[in-house]
């Protein structure tokens, strides 16, 4: 049974590489590709450790607010949350497919390897393949083992 992977480059735009990410999750569920289709998504580094940096300064102000009166406390506590879920889009994001079809099922291979990296927001992201036996497959399989 032979990898191939499909390498997609986002670059700062995560709303793209969440929304790729939601379509193949949809087609591992509709036509059951459990293990033959899995994906990865890499982050940039600095945008990695922006995020632990937003923890901290939610937490500190209600330690601050506890003699104060709950109501504001809790008023306060819902602010810090606000900021939270806003993601941050600085880092460049890629987007790792791997395929993995066993030998008599070289046709169903073929048709994902044309039809993913046609669609919306796959084209945009500069698709590249890379098969089982070319130059750069170890360096791809070390960095989709490492994301894990």
């Amino acid at each position: 049974m032979a990898h191939t992977y499909l390498l997609f480059d986002f670059g700062t735009d995560e709303e793209k590489a969440q929304l790729a990410r939601h379509k193949l999750e949809g087609w591992k569920q509709a036509f059951r590709l459990d293990k033959k289709l899995q994906y990865k998504l890499e982050r940039a580094e600095d945008q990695v450790d922006a995020k632990p940096d937003e923890v901290p300064k939610a937490a500190e102000p209600p330690k601050a607010e506890k003699p104060k009166a709950k109501t504001k406390a809790k008023h306060k506590s819902k602010e810090a949350e606000a900021p939270e879920p806003a993601p941050l889009a600085n880092g460049k994001v890629n987007l790792l497919v791997r395929l993995y079809f066993s030998g008599h099922e070289k046709l169903t291979e073929q048709r994902w390897l044309d039809r993913i990296p046609s669609e919306e927001p796959f084209k945009e992201a500069s698709p590249r393949v890379v098969r089982q036996g070319e130059d750069q497959f170890d360096e791809i399989v070390k960095q989709f083992d490492s994301l894990g």
